[in-house]
């Protein structure tokens, strides 16, 4: 099976994870990845004969990435039968993360935000996470966002990473603006990014919406940057002005890159430049390969929900409580726990749809290879594979923006 060729809001191609694999007992294991963007691999879900679409399983409102959301409209979880375990609803505005209070119905079938949380604020991005339980005790994750309206002829830009956050050395400043800007200069001349060790920080554009910032190189360990977003009545588009007048800091933390070789079914952890431990992997099948190149760990879950169907394998796979999910592109690469396939394909055999799977127990386990990875990463660690069959992933893919060289990346500046 090949690979989608689509991403999510560009339409670039997608990558899936985990696939399925005959275990020692003859029985067929299930492979698989998702929850909002992600897919990996697999077949029919391992909980019932018919899975419940994910769709009907965790019902939210608004749609997952809807735009233009009113302040005034509805958000709301609910599930049509069993009980809602966790309900997390978090206003993410400027970088900076404010958790939405709430509470679950008594009954366990819905939630709702408390008083004085239900108007949303406007020019917000919107995530929401939300864990299941059915009455035999199985969880199902579901993940999605949104974001609410910008006041007419203004722009946004939704940025990563948080303020005050401490990141690996791989960390992409990346700006998504939520109308196309064509006074690119204009734009990109508001927005400094500097250092303490200073080094050059350069931006390149991706299309009409997408501005990502990046030195030549990894940052150093211990860097702190500081993001000076002045767009407050910057024109982006005739007649369209810039509505954000913020400074942020981050941290660079210490250095860590992993390096998946697709051809060994191994991942070899380095941490200042020291190799510290090789995990057993498998990678992606010959036929759903897993993408080449560096890739920068963009978001984190404990668990997830992959299905086929959100990236175009429709019904073949369907697993509800994906453990240890570190995401890799948009486009659905993820690294993460694998406790259905059988032991013996780690460090062996490549039976993904393209996800790099580690060793894990249902639940997640802290002591797993898989736990053990989760617990020691941060948000802008690079994981790079090589010896893969598939080529280099899209620079634009997630935050792929280190595949490429210094000179192409200063090309893409409108400031040169």
């Amino acid at each position: 099976m090949n690979h989608v060729a689509k991403r999510v809001k560009r339409a670039k191609r997608t990558v899936a994870g985990p696939a399925t694999v005959p275990s020692r007992t003859g029985l067929l294991a299930v492979l698989v990845v998702l929850a909002v963007l992600s897919g990996c691999s697999g077949a029919r879900s391992i909980f019932s004969g018919k899975a419940r679409p994910p769709q009907e399983a965790i019902l939210i409102t608004p749609k997952d990435r809807a735009k233009d959301v009113g302040p005034d409209d509805r958000v709301e979880v609910r599930v049509p039968d069993g009980r809602l375990q966790s309900v997390r609803v978090t206003r993410i505005e400027d970088a900076q993360r404010r958790e939405v209070p709430g509470r679950i119905s008594d009954d366990g079938r819905s939630w709702k935000p408390g008083k004085g949380a239900a108007r949303l604020g406007l020019a917000a991005k919107y995530r929401v996470d939300a864990v299941a339980v059915d009455a035999s005790g199985n969880r199902t994750a579901r993940h999605t966002t949104f974001t609410t309206a910008v006041p007419t002829h203004r722009f946004i830009g939704y940025f990563k990473p948080e303020n005050r956050a401490t990141v690996g050395t791989g960390m992409i400043v990346s700006f998504d603006f939520n109308r196309p800007i064509t006074h690119r200069a204009a734009v990109q001349r508001a927005i400094r990014v500097t250092s303490d060790p200073p080094v050059e920080v350069v931006g390149h554009w991706f299309g009409a919406d997408r501005l990502d910032f990046r030195p030549e190189k990894y940052w150093k360990p211990g860097t702190e940057v500081t993001v000076v977003v002045g767009l407050r009545d910057v024109e982006g588009a005739p007649h369209v002005y810039g509505s954000q007048d913020k400074t942020i800091t981050f941290e660079v933390g210490r250095s860590q890159t992993s390096v998946v070789d697709a051809s060994a079914h191994t991942m070899e952890v380095r941490r200042d430049g020291r190799t510290v431990t090789t995990f057993p992997i498998t990678a992606g099948s010959s036929r759903t390969a897993t993408y080449n190149g560096k890739m920068v760990v963009s978001e984190m879950d404990e668990v997830t929900r992959m299905d086929g169907r959100t990236v175009g394998f429709g019904g073949e796979y369907d697993i509800k409580d994906v453990p240890h999910a570190v995401r890799l592109t948009d486009s659905g690469t993820f690294l993460h726990g694998n406790y259905w396939s059988d032991e013996s394909v780690f460090g062996s055999d490549n039976v993904s749809h393209g996800c790099v799977g580690l060793l894990d127990v249902k639940g997640g386990g802290g002591d797993t290879p898989a736990g053990q990875f989760f617990d020691r990463t941060l948000i802008g660690d690079v994981v790079e594979v090589v010896n893969s069959a598939d080529k280099q992933v899209a620079p634009d893919n997630g935050l792929g923006g280190w595949n490429l060289d210094w000179a192409h990346w200063k090309a893409g500046s409108a400031l040169r």
